[in-house]
């Protein structure tokens, strides 16, 4: 499967879309839609300038082929295709080694998908100074995933 342009539509909503290198709510360097500056990327002052809107649209697909790829391999239960944009789009913002490890994945497996809302809420904060910190835009974010997921 792959991301529908409606998943993409709302991804690029959610996050937003920045011309600029920014540092996300973690303090990472960003550039674009959630593109998480690799380290070549910073050594090599890539997009210092800023970039146009094709080619942050350019930077999350190529982005987004590698969660597609993800959900594609780990998610063994059939998905629709409102659950697999939710999934990709989750996988997104939490990273690979997040999705692998998480009890969504495993209710999903367990062919448990009423079980998904609740295991998507605990991916609601992040870390500042050592702290697990609740943060409201990922609170916001996972209740829209949860939407999307359940077909609303």
């Amino acid at each position: 499967m792959q991301i529908s342009e409606h998943g993409v539509d709302l991804l690029t909503k959610w996050e937003g879309c920045v011309p600029h290198i920014y540092k996300d709510a973690a303090g990472l360097p960003t550039i674009g839609v959630g593109h998480l500056l690799t380290q070549k990327e910073k050594i090599g002052g890539k997009y210092a300038g800023g970039i146009t809107e094709q080619q942050a649209k350019e930077l999350l697909k190529t982005d987004l082929r590698r969660f597609e790829s993800l959900v594609n391999s780990r998610v063994t239960t059939p998905l629709e295709q409102h659950e697999y944009d939710a999934l990709v789009i989750f996988v997104f913002n939490i990273g690979v080694a997040g999705f692998c490890s998480s009890s969504v994945l495993r209710a999903i497996n367990e062919n448990r998908k009423e079980d998904v809302p609740a295991a998507l809420r605990l991916w609601n904060k992040i870390t500042i100074h050592g702290q697990h910190v609740i943060n409201k835009g990922l609170v916001n974010r996972r209740e829209n995933e949860i939407k999307l997921f359940m077909g609303a």
